[in-house]
C-alpha cells in the first residue's frame, strides 16, 4: 500500500512530496527501493517532506531536520548535525 501510495502521489507530478513514514511494515529491500528512488527525486529537484522514524533511512535523504516532541519543535538542524549530536539522539530519539 506504501508503494502504491507513493506511485500514485509521483503521477500527479507534484512539486511537493509530502510522506508520512513511508517504509512503516516494509521488507529491507522494499525500503532500500523507496530509499533511492526519493534520492532520485531528491537530486532532480522535488522538494519533500518527510516524517519518518526510521533515523538511518530520513537523515540520509534530508538536508533539514526538525525534531518534535509532544507538539513542540525541540531540535532544528541539518542532517548532518543530528548524526554528530548523540546527545540529541539519545534524548529525542532514543537513538
Amino acid at each position: 500500500q506504501q508503494m502504491l501510495a507513493i506511485a500514485r502521489a509521483l503521477l500527479m507530478n507534484p512539486r511537493l512530496l509530502i510522506l508520512d513514514e513511508p517504509t512503516e511494515g516494509l521488507a529491507p529491500i522494499i525500503v532500500k527501493l523507496i530509499h533511492d528512488k526519493l534520492m532520485e527525486l531528491k537530486r532532480e529537484g522535488l522538494s519533500m517532506v518527510l516524517v519518518e522514524q526510521n533515523f538511518g533511512f530520513a537523515t540520509s535523504l534530508a538536508d533539514d531536520v526538525v525534531v518534535v516532541s509532544k507538539g513542540q519543535v525541540v531540535w532544528t538542524g541539518s542532517a548532518e548535525a543530528i548524526r554528530a549530536d548523540t546527545e540529541a539522539q539519545h534524548r529525542w530519539l532514543g537513538v
